[in-house]
């Protein structure tokens, strides 16, 4: 029989973008206390006085007795026995590098959606392998879900990956509301890097969106996608999976085509002619599929995975190629 967790399980929730806003929802609707490290101190002191954070899902009202809201990491590392980590990938290790005690104390919950630029890896590879975190002690939050629905209380799917079908079931529990269900997997390195990938292939798909391509060539590209994502991820980990399932294919349909993904914004606009900078000011959100586009690339030749989407991507934004052109050569690879 699965250990029980005792409903005082310590939290803390690292971040303080829309999916950790989102995250610190559940656990308060679950009816436990969390310790919520917002790096930002005004946004802090707005979020401590307001019970809401005033920058995403302004909307959602906490508890204040559910929420202790500090802008020192260490404060709340040291108080949560779980740490549930949603800072975007690009800024992850800066953060980490503040705390000043040992990680491999503690069970990590990853809902970051990229690869550390510092390592070139997905976020469970990082803290095994630089914080010396056992596997054991790890879980992954896979979609499909966007925040926004999640505020919004809208019936939503996620999938938790680990290797410790405890931890992953504890978490489960942890994250019981009425809006929420939950399906337990061991493919925990599969799901980390489909829930990366699926953001350059959304990229991809709001790109071609600007430049004017209709639904049959996105239902073509889509499906390209899935079988791209498949092939990376099994040179990768040969861990036994189905890619048709929620927690892959599902996921990359959302973030492709759900008008919540910041993903296929970015792209729609770099597709209508906007800069990577005029994009970036234009959303002033994070688009994790541009920062997961490089270290994509650079992976996909190391492990010599035939990636032309994944290159395509790269190729406009990286290397500044013409969408147009560089679509128009992607074209011709799709099947």
């Amino acid at each position: 029989m699965l250990k029980i967790i005792s409903p005082k399980a310590t939290i803390g929730v690292l971040g303080s973008g829309s999916w950790a806003t989102a995250l610190v929802k559940i656990l308060t609707d679950s009816k436990l206390h969390v310790n919520w490290y917002v790096r930002n101190q005004e946004q802090a002191k707005k979020t401590k006085s307001s019970s809401r954070n005033p920058n995403y899902l302004s909307e959602v009202k906490f508890r204040p007795r559910r929420i202790t809201v500090s802008n020192d990491i260490n404060e709340v590392v040291s108080k949560s026995e779980w740490l549930v980590i949603a800072i975007p990938s690009v800024y992850l290790e800066s953060e980490l590098k503040k705390i000043n005690q040992p990680l491999k104390d503690k069970i990590i919950v990853s809902g970051v959606k990229g690869f550390i630029p510092e390592s070139q890896l997905i976020v469970g590879e990082h803290l095994h392998q630089h914080y010396q975190l056992p596997w054991e002690q790890f879980v992954v939050i896979g979609g499909p879900s966007h925040a926004e629905e999640i505020a919004l209380e809208r019936l939503s799917y996620l999938t938790l990956a680990s290797k410790n079908k405890v931890k992953a079931t504890q978490l489960h529990q942890l994250l019981g509301t009425s809006y929420l269900q939950m399906k337990i997997s061991n493919d925990v390195v599969g799901i980390e890097y489909a829930a990366t990938l699926k953001n350059v292939y959304a990229l991809a798909s709001g790109i071609a969106h600007g430049l004017g391509y209709g639904d049959n060539f996105q239902s073509v590209l889509i499906s390209n996608s899935s079988r791209e994502m498949n092939r990376f991820i099994k040179k990768i980990s040969k861990n036994k999976r189905n890619i048709n399932h929620s927690a892959y294919l599902g996921d990359l349909l959302v973030t492709a085509y759900s008008l919540f993904s910041r993903n296929r914004r970015f792209g729609n606009m770099i597709g209508r002619g906007y800069t990577v900078k005029g994009a970036q000011i234009e959303m002033s959100m994070i688009a994790e599929g541009y920062y997961a586009s490089e270290s994509a690339f650079k992976v996909s030749k190391k492990i010599g995975s035939n990636t032309p989407i994944i290159d395509t991507v790269y190729q406009i934004l990286s290397l500044k190629k013409s969408p147009k052109k560089t679509f128009k050569k992607l074209s011709k690879k799709l099947d």
